[in-house]
């Protein structure tokens, strides 16, 4: 049973989360999908002039030393920040409570913290397709030597803005908009079906 300070949140993919194989996957899938359900999704934004401190502040509460500079990232131990723009991150963690342990962190004087958690999806891809698929739907180099491992990159397919962050060798991590969840799940599924994909 739910704790009374904790608030369950329920999936915008749920009508539309079908587990099991899909597609042309008679040979198996090329790649696997799933709602990766981070207790914590945070933006972090620094005033100008305060990266650095922020920076330290994300290595000091996380103990993610994210590199300097957007686009830069890095995935440790359930909990992975990258930089989505000049003084801002993007961080996640599998827990609950990031969000507070900032606020209680950063001085003012710093940025500030928007916990993004109620109103973010992030859907995990990978596979030995998953570049091919993404590559469908973004244009992006999305090949290892351009987006490495722990790299993010902001981008939109059409209307629904994404963030993505390569999590592993054939990982991505895509950050949505709730209310778009579901519409993107749809279109990643029926992109993933030429390779035959599994939902988990």
């Amino acid at each position: 049973m739910a704790s009374r300070n904790t608030v369950e949140r329920l999936s915008p993919l749920e009508p539309v989360y079908q587990p099991g194989l899909h597609g042309q996957s008679e040979h198996g899938a090329g790649v696997t999908l799933c709602e990766a359900k981070q207790g914590s999704i945070l933006q972090l934004t620094a005033w100008p002039g305060e990266e650095k401190r922020m920076i330290a502040a994300i290595r000091s509460v996380a103990r993610l030393a994210v590199p300097d500079g957007a686009g830069g990232g890095i995935v440790k131990n359930g909990k992975a920040a990258f930089g989505i723009a000049p003084g801002k991150f993007t961080v996640t963690a599998e827990e609950e409570g990031l969000a507070e342990a900032f606020a209680a962190s950063l001085k003012p004087a710093i940025g500030t913290v928007t916990d993004l958690s109620h109103g973010r999806t992030i859907i995990r891809i990978s596979g030995e397709k998953a570049e091919w698929v993404l590559a469908k739907l973004f244009a992006i180099d999305f090949s290892l030597p351009a987006f490495p491992i722990g790299a993010g990159r902001s981008t939109v397919h059409h209307d629904i803005f994404a963030q993505i962050q390569r999590t592993d060798n054939d990982s991505f991590d895509i950050h949505v908009f709730r209310s778009f969840a579901r519409a993107f799940w749809k279109l990643l599924c029926h992109s993933s079906e030429e390779v035959g994909y599994e939902v988990q």
